[in-house]
């Protein structure tokens, strides 16, 4: 007899290595082959079909209606409580000891589907997107390289999350190709700039969350109350065109260098399902202002990797891993920021954390600072060698929680990079 605590286990099979048990259940939108796209949980390899469930009188109130939509945004509006509400039911029907779907072959059949047969989209509407910089060891090290490195942060950045306000309209989802951008670059030796494909292409290793209940315009979002309004996390990489935001960022920072496209993982994994992993994060000095002033762990032990496969290769090379413990400025303070002004939000609103680096090279965040801007490239698994990304390269974002027996995991985020169209005149 077991002298330890019981493992919450589900009726579906679950490998000891998948990133969705039971302890997780994270959202997304699927369909199948003539059918349209509606809301599910992943359990195991199969997703629970929320719609279905809600058809059959088994989650509630209007759960029906809120899961039969193409994206998850009408759930989200209904805020924390309902949230909880609905998880602790899922949880319950998927239960090793509850008969409800585990001994109803026909429902069963019908709310279980599998993850070979479906399609999965962008999982809510994104309506803004906002891109925060709010690793210290990233910012400490892209200072450095472009700064005098004794000053390779600026004033500003230990006193507030600094951020920019991206294009939610190119936010694409896990296996969307992505088309290597043209811009203007500008060489030191010349007088005048270039027009062309980026020779600097590179991703981000990043985290983000998106808003859950919506605020209203000027009233800001007090920090106690931050976390009511994120409904959970993706992985997120914000491709990067290198010399084109080298060019362009002064004054007003990254505009076409950034806006071709960003791309997160299909599975939105509640916030409830992460609080086992919260930790401590950076100690911040100076104490911030009041506003963004926090206690208790604010951070999550997330493991992060990112990978690179070439076009063509059997494998693809692991290039960092690294953890979103390193986080300098936590989640909730990044939106307490964002919202102190009186910036509203709305449900499905894009909040990337930016790059996040740790404190050594084979854990940070792009090609960038692995490479030291190029300057010394990483070897690949097939001998090959990378200092940005070469056109069909396919760049794969992974993570997960490793808890006691189990893992709270994102699945991937990955895009495969299609050559520059030619240049329209």
């Amino acid at each position: 007899m077991s002298g330890g605590p019981q493992i919450l286990t589900s009726f579906v099979p679950v490998a000891a290595d998948s990133h969705f048990p039971i302890q997780n259940l994270p959202y997304g939108v699927f369909s199948r082959p003539g059918e349209p796209r509606r809301v599910g949980v992943a359990i195991g390899d199969q997703i629970l079909d929320l719609a279905t469930l809600g058809q059959a009188g088994l989650l509630g109130d209007g759960a029906s209606t809120v899961f039969a939509e193409p994206t998850i945004n009408a759930f989200m509006q209904l805020g924390p409580e309902r949230w909880r509400a609905v998880r602790r039911r899922i949880v319950e029907v998927l239960r090793a000891d509850c008969p409800v779907l585990r001994d109803d072959a026909v429902l069963r059949a019908r709310a279980l589907v599998p993850m070979a047969d479906a399609t999965l989209h962008l999982p809510a509407r994104i309506g803004g997107y906002t891109d925060f910089y709010s690793s210290r060891q990233h910012a400490s090290n892209v200072g450095a390289m472009f700064r005098d490195p004794a000053k390779a942060l600026l004033p500003n950045w230990l006193h507030l999350p600094v951020g920019y306000n991206g294009r939610a309209s190119s936010v694409v989802v896990d296996g969307t190709p992505v088309r290597r951008p043209n811009g203007q670059t500008k060489h030191p030796d010349r007088a005048m700039p270039d027009f062309g494909p980026s020779r600097k292409l590179d991703f981000e290793l990043e985290l983000a969350f998106l808003i859950g209940g919506a605020s209203r315009l000027g009233e800001p979002i007090p920090i106690a109350a931050a976390e009511r309004h994120i409904f959970g996390f993706v992985l997120l990489n914000d491709w990067s065109a290198r010399d084109i935001q080298q060019w362009e960022y002064a004054p007003l920072g990254p505009f076409n260098s950034k806006s071709f496209a960003t791309t997160i993982s299909p599975w939105i994994v509640p916030l409830e399902a992460l609080q086992p992993f919260r930790v401590d994060g950076p100690v911040q000095s100076p104490e911030p202002l009041p506003y963004l002033r926090q206690s208790g762990p604010a951070v999550f032990d997330i493991e992060l990797e990112a990978w690179l496969r070439p076009d063509g290769a059997e494998r693809a090379s692991r290039l960092t891993r690294t953890n979103a413990r390193h986080l300098y400025w936590s989640p909730a303070q990044q939106l307490a920021h964002h919202t102190v002004s009186g910036c509203n939000v709305s449900p499905g609103d894009l909040m990337g954390s930016g790059t996040i680096s740790g404190p050594s090279r084979d854990a940070c965040g792009s090609l960038l600072e692995i490479t030291l801007n190029g300057s010394q490239p990483v070897a690949l698994a097939d001998g090959a060698s990378r200092s940005f990304i070469a056109d069909g390269d396919e760049v794969l974002l992974t993570g997960w929680a490793q808890g006691d027996g189990y893992r709270v995991g994102f699945g991937q985020a990955a895009g495969k990079v299609l050559p520059a169209l030619p240049a329209a005149t």
